[in-house]
């Protein structure tokens, strides 16, 4: 499934339980994929980008990611709402402090974007860095979500 939205068009995709994909990419709907699931998942979508919707209560799941990566996916699921947080946070969050660049790996990965909040994570400086391949589109899209959620752009927690 995809619609247009406030960053572009948004690729959708769900197994028979849960939401699987959300992608700034097209990307193939699985055949077998939940429909009402996908439609859920478009309208909190909708809800947050008109900033109705402050977290999202649909089922999901990461089907692919290393076991590394599916922690850090977990650790940003914790960084609140309207806040935001550097890599080295996050990495200290999980207990490995010296992961910062592989941190970065694993949100750039996140096959979940905007429900496991990537955008949250800024650089140690408080500088917009790393979202959707780091490409300008890309930041673009981080600060307009940060934007959504009025985030400043400095670090403001550490969950």
């Amino acid at each position: 499934m995809q619609f247009e939205s406030i960053v572009g068009t948004i690729w959708l995709d769900a197994n028979s339980e849960a939401l699987t994909r959300v992608s700034y990419a097209p990307l193939a709907e699985t055949p077998l994929a939940n429909q009402t699931i996908l439609a859920l998942a478009q309208s909190q979508l909708e809800e947050f980008f008109s900033g109705n919707r402050t977290t999202f209560d649909l089922p999901y799941q990461f089907e692919s990611g290393t076991p590394f990566q599916r922690e850090v996916w977990q650790a940003l699921t914790e960084i609140p709402y309207g806040e935001t947080c550097s890599y080295q946070a996050v990495a200290e969050k999980i207990q490995r402090p010296k992961a910062v660049r592989a941190i970065g790996q694993a949100n750039r990965n996140n096959p979940l974007p905007i429900l496991v909040p990537c955008h949250r994570v800024i650089g140690k400086s408080g500088k917009l860095v790393g979202y959707s391949g780091s490409s300008e589109a890309g930041l673009q899209i981080k600060e307009q979500l940060l934007t959504i959620e009025n985030s400043t752009l400095q670090e403001l927690t550490l969950f």
